[in-house]
């Protein structure tokens, strides 16, 4: 279709992507946001759960979650982060969020009981957050 091999196509995507992401964590801090809300998204590769084999799973195939931090206002996607749902990843997010602002944030989650933990451990407590808690 564009007389270009598949693997240098691949090549310039995964290039692409480092290149985003180098970006983002250099110029996406010290950000003076107000309300972030907080998500994850599922999504698989290749097979859903039910269908992946032991084989498959080793090569990253199965359920993953994009953990998301919007900006209310401004609507800036302020970090995300690609994984499981479980703590570890949770927490991993928190730090990066937390990480990109400037100063106390309203932080709204879905409740997801993993945030419990990571919001307190990557904000320390209640001084960088004005509330957070379930949205409706």
């Amino acid at each position: 279709m564009t007389d270009v091999a598949k693997g240098t196509v691949l090549k310039l995507l995964v290039d692409l992507g480092h290149s985003c992401e180098s970006y983002q964590r250099t110029v996406l801090v010290s950000l003076p946001c107000q309300r972030i809300q907080c998500g994850e998204i599922w999504a698989f590769v290749y097979a859903k759960g039910r269908n992946v084999t032991p084989e498959m799973e080793q090569k990253g195939a199965g359920s993953v979650w994009t953990w998301t931090a919007l900006d209310a206002d401004t609507k800036l996607m302020v970090a995300w982060f690609v994984g499981g749902r479980d703590a570890g990843f949770a927490h991993a997010f928190m730090h990066d969020v937390a990480s990109r602002l400037a100063n106390r944030v309203q932080l709204t989650t879905d409740g997801h009981l993993p945030y419990l933990t990571a919001v307190h451990d990557a904000f320390g407590g209640e001084d960088r957050l004005v509330a957070a808690g379930k949205s409706a």
